[in-house]
């Protein structure tokens, strides 16, 4: 029952239309039974008067007795006639000649009270048919437009759902290319073409990421072989470095890769957070200040959230500003982990459509392969937990939801 939803504004200007319609079609059947009621009390107005003056004593009266303008109107051997309410308000139709003198006329006067009522009965029968049309008219186009609302909201679930991440997501069947088609038809169908195209992309850059990881593996291999047989020396500890680099970036694509295969399974256990997470952070070699409150213990993945945390906390030291910290804290929902830093925040580009691989964001964020968050977020899902980023007046926080128990 929601006033705002369109099926309910259809309705209302159905319902506005026929009460229009109604209202007109009424004024004009008023205005022309009054017309002939009228038509017939001067009809019978004039023929009174002709008998009046046809029975040799007609009812003559001064010309100051007649009503209204009626006097003005009176011209020689011609009758005139004018409806009107006499002192007591009632309806009469009058009828008057000139006679004698020009000081005189002859006037008779025919009672209008019954065409009054018959013309205030049908206005009254009128009114109810219009209400009752109006009942009618409500629920009826309440009804004929909620399909095409169901329509709509279907469409506006699958935008929702697309949005989210389903590509797979759809309107439903396509409906054959006929003449005719409404909006709406239309509408579904550009979405469906637009999910389509986001999902042929989607898979293009997928394998394209796969590809280029599985190519590169190989000649890493043996990069990595040839490097350790280098003499040691100033170039040889650069070239090293490099091929580290090398070798991180393509052990993240292909994490990247089996990730977006849907090919990774979270195995569980009981974890303690804050013990994980110091040892992330001290495995890194960088600085992160653990808060908890207790010895909170979750039931995940430790291995991949591990994972999450070392890219967040890379993250926060690469592209923010110390301190860097590791909140944990627990609600009725699951475990909640809070990295924060102190730097310029996050993009806001990133905020709205979310990590994307290869992508830094604003160049006051650093440098770097912009893979680190986007293999956090793949394996936020694996393990059923939800990854959000957002921005504080303070820097940047990425807080992380861990389900009590394990995902279903």
């Amino acid at each position: 029952m929601n006033p705002a939803s369109l099926r309910w504004k259809i309705a209302a200007l159905v319902t506005l239309a026929a009460a229009v319609a109604a209202a007109m079609v009424g004024l004009l059947v008023h205005q022309a039974t009054w017309q002939r009621a009228l038509d017939t009390g001067e009809a019978q107005a004039l023929e009174a008067l002709e008998k009046s003056l046809a029975s040799g004593r007609p009812g003559v009266v001064a010309l100051a007795e007649l009503p209204g303008d009626l006097a003005a109107r009176l011209r020689p051997g011609r009758p005139a006639v004018q409806y009107g309410l006499d002192h007591r308000d009632e309806p009469w139709m009058w009828a008057a000649q000139p006679y004698g003198d020009g000081r005189h006329a002859v006037s008779v006067q025919i009672s209008m009270g019954s065409q009054l009522l018959r013309l205030h009965a049908l206005d009254r029968d009128m009114a109810k048919a219009a209400l009752t049309a109006l009942a009618v008219v409500v629920p009826v186009s309440a009804g004929l437009a909620e399909p095409a609302n169901r329509r709509l909201r279907r469409v506006a679930r699958t935008a929702r759902r697309i949005a989210a991440g389903d590509l797979d997501a759809r309107t439903g069947p396509a409906p054959p290319r006929r003449r005719g088609r409404d909006e709406i038809t239309d509408i579904a169908a550009a979405v469906d073409s637009m999910a389509a195209a986001l999902q042929h992309r989607l898979l293009a850059e997928q394998r394209f990421t796969a590809d280029v990881a599985h190519d590169l593996r190989t000649p890493l291999m043996g990069l990595v072989a040839v490097v350790e047989l280098l003499e040691e020396g100033e170039a040889a500890d650069l070239v090293r470095d490099r091929v580290r680099v090398l070798r991180k970036l393509v052990e993240d694509l292909l994490e990247v890769s089996r990730l977006d295969a849907g090919a990774e399974v979270a195995e569980r256990a009981r974890v303690p957070l804050a013990e994980l997470a110091e040892e992330s952070a001290a495995r890194l070699g960088v600085e992160a200040r653990v808060i908890a409150g207790g010895n909170p213990v979750a039931e995940t993945d430790p291995r991949r959230l591990d994972r999450i945390l070392a890219n967040l906390v890379l993250n926060a030291h690469r592209h923010g500003a110390p301190p860097v910290e590791i909140t944990i804290g627990v609600t009725t929902g699951g475990h909640v982990i809070e990295v924060r830093d102190r730097g310029p925040g996050f993009p806001a580009e990133l905020l709205d459509g979310g990590p994307e691989r290869f992508r830094t964001g604003a160049a006051e964020r650093g440098h770097g392969h912009g893979l680190g968050l986007t293999i956090a977020l793949g394996q936020a899902r694996v393990i059923g937990a939800e990854l959000s980023l957002a921005n504080t007046p303070d820097g940047a926080v990425a807080v992380l939801r861990l389900p009590l128990g394990p995902a279903g």
